[in-house]
């Protein structure tokens, strides 16, 4: 410990030496001073970076895929808490004859009873002929554009991870998220505005901001938490007593400072990344709000959307703002529902609510970006992280299933008007064409250009990847 070291009471050290630092002082600095020349005759110790917003590693700047894209954008809707396929999109008449009858299927979290019927009406639309509920009526005009994907399957049945597993691969926290992944493969179209935005459930996200992370890669790539109202980010405004110059030269300054630190410190890519961060908060300051602005849309564009209704305000808010934020060159936008589709108690209360609360929405998003000639470089996302019994819990409700769920996707690269994979005849366990989050992943990344096995990162002495070992593109969904 040095003479000016501080002390903290939880027994902390500031200013502590570095090991390299330790040797110097130690009586090793002769030698240390050889080492460094040699070094820097056999350029060994890399030049500093003037500009760190060109290094490839940390920056948002737009790079190319693998090969050509069919999806230049995401928007994922998430449906947190877990939509009941059997009662939304996979009709089950199996289950309708046998609705009542005792199984030996039991029950996460207690009090399983004898198989439920859907409490919904189910009706077939489009020339593909897609069933769908009673709820979901607006959406349903637009299952010709979707491909449907009814054999999903994950490995835990509690929310926290099986959120961290839909969003990163694996169903524990600390892992780079999806959106992430994409950011560092392939940059974003807009230096002012993060690539990577997440628009959260308002009661707030299970699990917190892990689902957004960017775990071990640059915290660059990490997703940008937005509101749907006000300012986008707090604290992003400058205070009335500071002008914009006087704010650019205390940038500046800081980028001076920070230069001089970074030609000692080379290697410290999380202190580049602030530095980025800086300056991607101050270029955001007049273009996120303006995004965020739904006012600038016409009365039409916000009916459209069910801005107008209660029930459908928030989310409609939020799905408006994500066609604001691919427009505007963001490249991965997530948007979470609100409340969630947690339904242990009563299933036709809580999907009822939610479906009334998000199905203007999404019809309203399919039906603009169509409009505006982005749902053609766009993919659209639509699941929630497990799925739910056909077996009744407390009466009423259905327990969490990760054995067999639903996603679909929209837009880009997207054969529409099919349906992918089969749970058995109630619904319980996906038993053909299983698709793991691996297989989503993997198909994900390809519709943006992007070869899942080569998207890698080099940590902990090996190279990672999103999809970890595993992971198929679903080629029968792609046009």
């Amino acid at each position: 410990m040095t003479e000016n070291s501080q002390l903290f009471p939880c027994g902390r050290v500031a200013n502590m030496l570095s090991r390299r630092e330790w040797l110097c002082r130690a009586g090793a600095g002769a030698g240390t001073i050889g080492l460094a020349n040699l070094m820097a005759e056999q350029n060994l110790l890399g030049a500093p970076q003037s500009d760190s917003s060109s290094d490839p590693v940390t920056s948002l700047l737009p790079r190319p895929g693998h090969f050509v894209a069919k999806a230049k954008s995401v928007i994922w809707l998430f449906m947190e808490g877990a939509p009941s396929a059997v009662d939304m999109f996979d009709r089950k008449p199996e289950l309708d004859k046998r609705d009542g009858d005792t199984t030996d299927i039991q029950a996460f979290f207690g009090n399983p009873g004898p198989l439920m019927k859907s409490p919904f009406s189910f009706k077939q639309y489009g020339e593909c002929g897609q069933w769908v509920c009673d709820k979901y009526t607006n959406v349903a005009k637009h299952v010709d554009k979707m491909a449907f994907i009814k054999s999903c399957y994950s490995e835990s049945n509690d929310h926290v991870p099986a959120i961290y597993q839909i969003n990163s691969g694996l169903p524990r926290p600390g892992f780079p998220t999806a959106g992430a992944w994409v950011t560092y493969g392939l940059g974003s179209e807009n230096q002012n505005l993060p690539g990577y935005v997440v628009m959260g459930n308002t009661q707030g996200a299970k699990g917190g901001p892990h689902n957004w992370g960017a775990g071990f890669l640059p915290s660059t790539f990490q997703g940008t938490l937005f509101r749907s109202q006000g300012a986008p980010i707090l604290n992003l405004s400058r205070q009335p007593t500071i002008t914009k110059q006087d704010q650019r030269a205390q940038l500046d300054l800081m980028a001076k400072l920070n230069d001089e630190h970074m030609r000692l410190h080379t290697r410290d890519a999380e202190f580049a990344n602030r530095m980025q961060s800086f300056e991607l908060a101050f270029r955001m300051q007049k273009e996120a709000t303006e995004v965020v602005d739904l006012s600038r849309e016409t009365q039409s564009t916000q009916e459209l959307y069910g801005i107008d209704n209660p029930r459908s305000k928030s989310f409609g808010s939020k799905c408006l703002m994500a066609r604001r934020l691919v427009e505007s060159g963001v490249r991965f936008v997530q948007v979470y529902s609100d409340g969630e589709w947690d339904a242990h108690d009563n299933l036709e209360e809580n999907h009822t609510h939610h479906c009334a609360a998000t199905d203007v929405p999404v019809a309203g998003l399919l039906s603009d970006l169509e409009a505006r000639g982005l749902l053609d470089s766009t993919l659209v996302i639509w699941g929630g992280e497990f799925g739910r019994m056909p077996i009744s819990q407390n009466g009423k409700g259905r327990d969490h299933n990760p054995k067999g769920f639903m996603q679909w996707m929209a837009g880009a690269g997207i054969k529409g008007g099919v349906s992918y994979g089969e749970t058995d005849e109630i619904g319980y366990e996906a038993v053909e064409n299983p698709v793991s989050v691996n297989d989503l992943h993997a198909t994900i990344l390809h519709l943006l250009g992007l070869d899942h096995e080569r998207l890698t990162y080099f940590h902990n002495g090996r190279s990672y990847r999103l999809t970890d070992v595993a992971g198929d593109v679903i080629q029968e969904i792609l046009s």
